[in-house]
């Protein structure tokens, strides 16, 4: 399952946990069971810890010896995080992956890195799988299109949910593809996505301007920029119990507190793509309308 070999291992999994003991205990759990178990690869797995203060660290020094841990001291955000293991990477492929994951029987990433194998898929830099809540629906951070300024608009206002099929106001999450078909997207989600490491010297390193949310975005805007593509490839699929340690968490003042960061990275990601590409007053009003929607 994890023997390492001289070189390199073919899959480096990167989970990063912040105060998430239980849902890093059930991510665990089910992917050796349903899948670094049954893989014919070999697989790193390393955890960075957030500098959480509940019994995390614990957990995983008493129950999963075989992870490869890495504790920070001060909670360094998602990207910050992440990157502690990215510069540190010893596979010839990556992986995030939330603490909040379930793997099931349909979650084979050796499926995944078979595609990546192939000699047709050179251009291919990330694939993803379907990511589902557990109700069996699409989470549609796994399947989005490039937040421009009327994507994002759009969805905003919410003409996404009222016209899912449309091409002109579902350009943001393109509810108008086959989602139960492998396509070219724009961006996945950062809650699992598999990338070519070798790509890291010339994409570089998450953003770490962006301390929770849309660096994942910004990072597939760079590998496309860099003429890779992205794939989302639906026949591989996890269950994704999303936020349960940000927005949708139990603690009010956590949730309170990402929710503020979801929301302002809107604005730093508008910033570092397209503020030199509409007139100052644009800027001003995408500030407003998201102060409005922070409450």
């Amino acid at each position: 399952m994890t023997k390492e070999k001289k070189d390199k291992f073919d899959l480096n999994i990167v989970l990063l946990n912040y105060n998430s003991q239980f849902w890093l205990k059930k991510t665990l759990t089910t992917l050796k069971e349903n899948y670094l178990d049954k893989s014919k690869y070999q697989i790193k797995v390393t955890v960075v810890d957030n500098a959480s203060s509940d019994d995390s660290m614990t957990m995983i020094k008493r129950s999963f010896k075989w992870v490869n841990l890495i504790e920070l001291k001060t909670n360094l955000g998602f990207a910050g995080g992440n990157n502690i293991a990215l510069e540190k990477i010893d596979a010839k492929y990556g992986m995030l992956l939330n603490n909040d994951m379930e793997f099931t029987a349909n979650s084979n990433l050796d499926i995944l890195i078979d595609l990546l194998e192939k000699k047709e898929t050179k251009d291919v830099a990330m694939v993803t799988p379907r990511l589902e809540f557990p109700t069996g629906a699409i989470d549609p951070g796994c399947h989005r299109g490039e937040p421009t300024l009327w994507a994002s608009f759009t969805y905003m206002i919410g003409l996404e949910n009222l016209f899912p099929k449309s091409k002109l106001f579902s350009q943001y999450h393109q509810y108008y593809q086959d989602l139960s078909t492998a396509h070219e997207i724009d961006a996945c989600s950062g809650a699992a996505m598999i990338f070519r490491s070798k790509l890291l010297k010339k994409v570089g390193l998450l953003d770490e301007r962006f301390f929770m949310y849309a660096e994942d975005l910004d990072w597939c805007k760079r590998f496309r920029d860099e003429g890779y593509k992205i794939v989302y490839y639906p026949y591989v699929s996890i269950i994704h119990h999303k936020n349960k340690s940000g927005i949708a968490s139990k603690s009010k003042a956590t949730a309170s507190k990402t929710k503020g960061y979801f929301y302002d990275t809107m604005l730093q990601y508008y910033d570092k793509h397209y503020q030199s590409s509409y007139p100052f007053w644009v800027r001003t009003l995408i500030k407003y309308l998201l102060k409005i929607r922070k409450g």
